[in-house]
């Protein structure tokens, strides 16, 4: 992450590559928890109104010791669940799969029925079920079919009038041999009937699989929700891959290492810092484009020796180094940060969890809306796979790049001058009363105080 604040402040800031504070906080004793020392710095980051993210939680646990067999046990656990249900998941995903074809099938079968009751396709409809029936109803009575009686008994004018008669009455207007009338007549009569029977039949069984098929997409949604806290707890009690090389994991040891990353923040407002007369009156006309934050990054690396309790639960003790880090973001500056995260796949255990369970839908998600959408857009819903949530706008993604991130104006100079002091207090005042509540020695903060920076106005911008 230090890569990528100095990327940042190159661009925005060359003069300055490093944090504005930082110090380092080591606390070892393996008499006493890891856990006080994380939630004492995570309460008070709180209660000073810092915005808190979790950037990193990783850990690794020697092989011979007994953390790694418990977690071990526990991932697998989790992974048979979880592919117990996703089993169910592909079956039902299957099955949504042929319904979506049938109802595909349905559709261009009734668009026939749609056509005949127009005037213009109307001939050519006719004739497209009377093709069906011969080949899906009348072929069932073997040689006493039309194709048969025209190809192997020689009624040569029997299919021929059957395509051209738009009714059983035009029969009796043909130039026809009684012999053929007599055939001809009965199948008309069938076929006008099996015509309105077909299209009463294909509606319902139409409506039916659509209703079949709205009933497997919510058994979905239902089976991968249930899938979705194994896949998650499957990822998270994976350990993270480390060197061979790494001193402080000894095969025969019971050792444990664990990473996390806090970041707080907390948004500058001009409003309040004027009225402390951090910033000239003038700028009270001032419409700010960007915000600006005061940030706070911390850096825990614990290396604890895990010891089972009576209950069966492992407490850690050992040794504690935690970074503190002080520095400032405009929101530009900020969403870079965020997507450079992204990219080094900090986040990858969320997206492996959203790949394996929402994916799979996405792909036939138009096909499901087609048949499915009207019933939802008259109540302005969207289908989604863990359930039905308001329709709303997709909005585009801002890209942010790098070089397209102006530097500062000089108003916003000034706010990141002030955004740069809080933050170092904000950072030290963390540092300062953790020492202070546990008995430590501490030091006098940063030695740039908002007094200095106020003797720095000349007497107009009072």
């Amino acid at each position: 992450m230090d890569e990528i604040l100095k990327e940042i402040k190159r661009v925005t800031q060359p003069s300055r590559l490093e944090p504005i504070w930082k110090s380092k906080l080591i606390y070892d004793s393996t008499a006493e928890q890891l856990e006080p020392v994380y939630f004492w710095i995570l309460d008070f980051m709180q209660e000073s109104g810092l915005e808190v993210e979790k950037l990193v939680d990783n850990f690794s646990a020697s092989v011979g010791g007994g953390y790694f067999a418990e977690l071990g046990a526990r991932a697998t656990k989790m992974q048979e669940e979880a592919m117990k249900i996703l089993g169910t998941v592909n079956t039902v995903l299957k099955s949504i799969i042929n319904l979506l074809y049938d109802l595909k099938e349905f559709e261009i079968r009734l668009q026939i029925y749609k056509d005949l009751k127009e005037e213009k396709k109307k001939d050519a409809a006719l004739l497209a079920l009377k093709q069906i029936w011969m080949d899906k109803v009348d072929i069932q009575r073997g040689r006493g079919s039309i194709n048969a009686l025209t190809y192997d008994l020689n009624f040569v004018t029997l299919r021929d009038a059957f395509m051209a008669a738009k009714s059983p009455e035009d029969v009796d207007k043909m130039d026809l041999n009684e012999r053929v009338k007599r055939i001809l007549k009965p199948r008309l009569l069938e076929f006008f009937d099996w015509v309105k029977r077909s299209e009463k039949e294909l509606n319902m069984r139409f409506e039916l699989e659509k209703q079949y098929l709205k009933s497997q997409v919510n058994s979905l949604k239902l089976y991968t929700s249930w899938a979705k806290p194994y896949l998650r707890a499957a990822e998270q009690l994976r350990m993270k891959e480390t060197s061979l090389k790494e001193p402080s994991l000894v095969n025969a040891f019971n050792t444990i290492l664990l990473e996390l990353t806090l970041l707080g923040k907390k948004k500058i407002k001009i409003v309040d810092e004027i009225a402390l007369g951090n910033l000239p009156k003038s700028m009270k006309n001032y419409k700010q484009k960007r915000d600006y934050y005061a940030c706070v990054l911390l850096d825990f690396n614990f290396r604890g020796i895990p010891t089972r309790t009576a209950h069966g639960h492992f407490i850690f003790g050992g040794r504690a180094e935690v970074d503190f880090k002080a520095f400032t973001l405009n929101s530009e500056e900020l969403s870079f940060f965020q997507k450079k995260l992204e990219e080094q796949e900090l986040y990858e255990m969320f997206k492996f969890v959203e790949g394996a369970t929402e994916e799979s839908l996405k792909q036939i998600q138009k096909d499901i809306e087609h048949f499915l959408g009207k019933e939802e857009k008259e109540k302005k819903k969207d289908i989604s796979l863990f359930g039905v949530v308001e329709e709303k706008k997709e909005k585009k993604e801002e890209k942010i790049e790098l070089k397209k991130i102006k530097k500062d104006s000089y108003e916003e100079s000034l706010i990141r001058n002030i955004a740069e002091i809080r933050a170092a207090e904000i950072c030290f005042d963390i540092y300062d009363k953790y020492k202070k509540a546990h008995g430590m020695a501490s030091f006098p903060g940063p030695e740039f105080q908002l007094e200095e920076w106020r003797r720095t106005f000349s007497p107009e911008w009072r």
